[in-house]
């Protein structure tokens, strides 16, 4: 078997006794924190927008629509809540970076079609982790290149994590899995220039939504005899070779069944890309050691990867998603505001004259060692005073990581802070009972109960 048909035999055959203890921790706060994400994300124009939309074109089925009290069809219900997921820049992601949102694109279509099929928990479990088995080593097969050369890699690498997820609960045999995932791969698309534009930048918001329902429907047609090419992945004008510069086919199929990659997975603690979230956190650490005040600040240095000055040095961001995508800005408003309270990122921070006024202060670099040893997503921030002193603070595996994980208790704490005005305290203990105790729920269906607005 090509690798394509090992994943997909993988996917169908996985057995949730097989899953370590370790692993089901880990995807149930994922679970936690991506309906969490989603809720608040229902409270965004461009969610509504969408939902909107489903709402007058979709036909009527049994998967929740987050942020009201209808319901729609597997394929529509993703399609909505996926931008909910990543409408904030709140959702969940793999670390080191590969181009992956579990939560958003093999979680949510688990659970559409978990609530269309009303399936049990356990069945929902193992989908999600199935799902997040395949997307992750495909992201990582495709490598890094996928965004140097201008495409959103989660709406790419997302359709296969939908198509898995949803296949796996329609019970796809392995041949159809297989159609599945290669019709998956002409669902994938998504281009990265919003990050450059002046206007239009809302459409990073559309990406993972667009992936997990091009997954699911995949997903679909194949189950109706749908056919893709079954060498997608690895083929010579398939996913990885036609995407990558590069790209490292072994991993599609490394230790599989044996190392799980949802281990992997990176809870946001603020509503900004993963990016920047190591450059705050060295912020914050070197103003919890000198007690330096904003005004005694004369200059910011940011060392980093390569794509923190080619893809995020952006001083001038014209709307909201522009600015939680630059890391001047976010590093900027880090040090007048809560960075892990979204309710700190709104329009009105666009022209505060402080934050425009620190961002220019602020000089992104590549940093030969963290490039050199590899260190994804870390971030060597510098500071310069008024007294001429400089004070260095380099943060390898920020708060969130696998490394340095969120406690189950900071996983709530989010979910409690970004849900508490739009679901009731009732609703809100029932959901973090529900996933506490999601192997021994009968059918799904009740956690979108539990996820309707106050009335």
């Amino acid at each position: 078997m090509n690798a394509t048909q090992r994943l997909a035999r993988f996917a169908v055959e996985l057995n949730y006794r097989e899953i370590p203890a370790e692993v089901i921790d880990r995807i149930k706060a994922c679970i936690l924190d991506t309906l969490a994400v989603s809720v608040y994300g229902s409270t965004k124009p461009w969610s509504q927008t969408v939902s909107k939309l489903v709402r007058e074109t979709g036909a009527r089925g049994r998967s929740t629509v987050f942020g009201g009290n209808w319901k729609a069809q597997a394929a529509q219900a993703t399609l909505a809540n996926g931008v909910m997921a990543h409408a904030f820049e709140l959702d969940n992601v793999r670390q080191p970076g590969a181009g992956v949102h579990p939560g958003a694109t093999a979680f949510l279509p688990a659970f559409a079609m978990a609530e269309e099929k009303k399936t049990n928990g356990k069945a929902l479990l193992t989908a999600f982790v199935a799902a997040c088995e395949v997307v992750s080593r495909i992201g990582v097969a495709a490598g890094n290149s996928l965004e140097r050369r201008g495409f959103h890699a989660p709406g790419l690498t997302g359709t296969f994590g939908g198509a898995v997820a949803a296949g796996r609960l329609l019970g796809l045999k392995q041949s159809q899995m297989v159609n599945a995932l290669g019709i998956a791969g002409s669902y994938s698309g998504g281009l990265i220039e919003f990050s450059r534009c002046r206007e239009g930048a809302m459409v990073k918001r559309l990406h993972l939504g667009k992936a997990a329902e091009g997954g699911v429907t995949a997903a679909l047609l194949a189950s109706e005899g749908f056919a893709g090419p079954e060498s997608v992945l690895e083929g010579k004008f398939g996913f990885c070779q036609t995407f990558s510069d590069s790209p490292d086919l072994p991993y599609l199929t490394h230790r599989l069944g044996t190392k799980f990659e949802s281990l992997n997975i990176c809870i946001k603690r603020c509503a900004c890309h993963i990016n920047a979230h190591a450059p705050i956190e060295a912020l914050q650490k070197l103003r919890g050691k000198i007690g330096f005040a904003a005004g005694d600040i004369q200059e910011i240095v940011v060392g980093g990867i390569e794509k923190l000055v080619t893809h995020h040095a952006n001083y001038q961001p014209k709307d909201l998603m522009m600015a939680q995508y630059s890391i001047p800005f976010c590093v900027a408003l880090s040090l007048y505001f809560d960075p892990t309270n979204p309710e700190s990122f709104d329009e009105s921070k666009l022209t505060d004259k402080k934050i425009l006024a620190m961002m220019r202060k602020i000089r992104l670099e590549t940093d030969s060692e963290i490039e050199q040893k590899g260190w994804d997503r870390a971030a060597r921030v510098t500071i310069g005073l008024a007294n001429k002193q400089r004070h260095s603070s380099l943060v390898i595996h920020f708060k969130g990581t696998p490394r340095n994980p969120l406690s189950h208790s900071e996983v709530e704490d989010k979910a409690r802070k970004l849900t508490h005005r739009l679901l009731s305290e009732r609703r809100l203990d029932g959901l973090v009972e529900a996933v506490d105790q999601l192997e021994k729920i009968d059918d799904v269906s009740r956690i979108g109960d539990l996820l309707r607005q106050k009335p």
